[in-house]
């Protein structure tokens, strides 16, 4: 496997323009959804050139869809007429959680759906059990077979279902269940992130009957079909808040064009006003600065509208610059605070105690290399070295390729001495 390093060393205030990429996590599930249409050819526009996206793409190609990828610009064509393989491989499923999107799309087209590679006890997994526990509810026969789930149609009616905790994924597969589901389906404590919003207002366009998103309980009326459509990707409030911080951390100015960005960022915004950084939005642009001293913060992840926990490592990472000390608590991921001992050995003043971290900033850090062990660790860490001392060597990067698009492009643009290689 090819080894990918991020090298970043200090080059001052981040100044300029720079656009914000399509959301992540609105487009895999766009790409599972377009499986759902029969005939014509559904565009994506705006669509991230991450690896992420390629594995969605190369999944609905294994699956049978037509697919035509034009990363440059942006846009994905899918014709999903002969879509015939009901087998989602090991060697695909194993490489991005976006592929349990392709569950319901699937089983719809194919009367059965088979997923390899879930790993050991997949069905009662945290990142399985929403999924199969609602299709079942929707009368989906699921039977384990080592690590590979085969999930059979049946005879599927609309039921009311219920997310013990609103999970976007199993929110947006569920509602990809129940759009081409006889009867009416109602998903009680639905995810309210603003990329489900995104995903139903295509599923709108393509002819699905879909009321509630935003409000915890969605009602779908299925339908007999839906047609392809012609979208447009929301821009990614996560890439978003990750260029403000990047902007913040470096004393920086820096104009975020991307549409209704800060409409989107929730308390990420709140929070980086009290640290000290300044946004304004001017129709499609928002702009970015930090002239003074970065304050510290008290930050609780939480489910949408609250904290997003794929922002929580960058902005620990900022806060070690703020005058004072800065408490986090992380109640979504277990494995959040990856993040710690990798900038604890660029010189950071972090102690974890279960699921509270306290921040001791104003520490000067130092280049060293880490690991990107994780996407969100990563551009912590790419973060980090923007101000680090030397020259900070990020490890394990293709995970960082998994979620920002042409990161080495556009932080340069703006300013940052920061290069990619790989062997």
């Amino acid at each position: 496997m090819t080894a990918v390093r991020y090298r970043v060393r200090p080059a001052g205030p981040l100044s300029g323009t720079v656009v914000v990429q399509g959301a992540k996590n609105a487009a895999l599930p766009m790409i599972a959804a377009a499986l759902l249409a029969r005939s014509g050819q559904t565009v994506l526009r705006n669509v991230p050139a991450i690896t992420d996206v390629q594995r969605a793409v190369d999944l609905a190609r294994l699956v049978g869809a037509h697919v035509e990828y034009h990363p440059g610009d942006r846009l994905l064509i899918i014709n999903a007429a002969d879509v015939t393989s009901p087998r989602l491989p090991a060697d695909l499923t194993r490489l991005f959680r976006g592929s349990v999107l392709f569950l319901a799309p699937v089983l719809h087209r194919c009367g059965e759906v088979i997923f390899e590679g879930a790993g050991g006890c997949a069905l009662g997994t945290r990142g399985l059990d929403f999924h199969y526990r609602g299709l079942a509810r929707l009368g989906a026969h699921i039977d384990e077979h080592g690590t590979t789930i085969q999930i059979k149609g049946g005879n599927l009616q609309g039921a009311a279902l219920y997310l013990d905790t609103p999970s976007h994924t199993g929110t947006e597969n569920l509602i990809m269940a129940a759009v081409l589901t006889p009867g009416r389906t109602i998903i009680e404590n639905a995810a309210l992130e603003p990329e489900v919003l995104d995903v139903v207002a295509m599923l709108t366009t393509m002819g699905a009957r879909i009321t509630g998103a935003g409000t915890g309980r969605i009602i779908v009326d299925g339908v007999e079909e839906l047609h392809a459509t012609d979208y447009t990707v929301m821009p990614d409030r996560i890439d978003a808040g990750v260029l403000a911080m990047a902007t913040a951390i470096t004393g920086g100015t820096v104009k975020l064009v991307g549409g209704t960005v800060l409409d989107h960022f929730g308390v990420a915004g709140h929070k980086l006003h009290q640290m000290g950084v300044e946004l304004a939005t001017a129709g499609a642009v928002t702009t970015v600065a930090r002239t003074g001293d970065l304050h510290p913060i008290n930050v609780i992840t939480d489910t949408h509208p609250g904290f997003a926990t794929d922002l929580q490592p960058p902005l620990m990472a900022l806060a070690t610059q703020a005058t004072g000390t800065s408490y986090f608590r992380e109640r979504i991921h277990d494995a959040r605070y990856a993040l710690v001992g990798e900038l604890i050995s660029l010189g950071a003043d972090i102690t974890v105690d279960g699921e509270k971290a306290v921040v001791n900033g104003g520490h000067p850090l130092r280049g060293a290399e880490v690991v990107a062990q994780d996407l969100r660790t990563g551009i912590g860490l790419i973060l980090a070295g923007l101000i680090a001392d030397g020259e900070t060597v990020v490890t394990h990067g293709a995970m960082i390729d998994r979620g920002h698009a042409d990161l080495i492009g556009r932080f340069t643009a703006l300013g940052a001495d920061i290069s990619r290689d790989e062997n």
